[in-house]
């Protein structure tokens, strides 16, 4: 009986992946670390573009499509023990992470910072730096499941996204 309740929960599950994924009009997140941009894909168009800091060598920010695992508001920061709020956490106010290289969620992420003067450029250990107003934003949008796509490309998002199968 119990096995039964799981597949059926499973099944009807709304972040258990059902066909493609993203399905056009879906929420989709593309990063192009060629130009440090992020662009937040819903309803079928580009709704928004936004500067982002990534990894400072070209291997740091993993490259590939990717799942959101995890959200957090004010994100303690484990590596330096800093608790969620502080001026000195560097993940600043919000955490989007995203399951690259067989993490949880937990190591790789879109988030905040307490330096806004690193957005647009390879600074990052790994992560995708935000303006805290642009990640809050972002935030509020995107659900647990939505694919995120890490790419170095000269094409512009529409084109990375009708590649991606997030427009027509």
């Amino acid at each position: 009986m119990i096995q039964l309740m799981l597949a059926i929960i499973l099944t009807v599950s709304p972040i258990w992946p059902i066909g493609p994924n993203p399905l056009v009009g879906d929420p989709f997140i593309i990063v192009n670390k060629k130009t440090n941009e992020l662009a937040f894909i819903n309803e079928g168009e580009v709704q928004k573009v936004y500067p982002v800091g990534t990894g400072i060598f070209d291997d740091f920010t993993p490259e590939g499509s990717f799942s959101i695992t995890v959200k957090a508001k004010d994100p303690y920061y484990r590596r330096k023990n800093i608790m969620g709020g502080s001026p000195e956490n560097p993940l600043g106010s919000r955490w989007i992470g995203f399951n690259a290289l067989d993490t949880d969620g937990r190591t790789y992420g879109v988030h905040g910072t307490n330096n806004p003067s690193s957005i647009g450029k390879a600074v990052s250990q790994g992560c995708i730096r935000m303006h805290n107003e642009h990640v809050n934003e972002l935030f509020d949008q995107v659900p647990i499941g939505t694919k995120i796509f890490i790419t170095t490309s000269q094409k512009n998002f529409n084109e990375l996204a009708r590649e991606q199968g997030a427009l027509h």
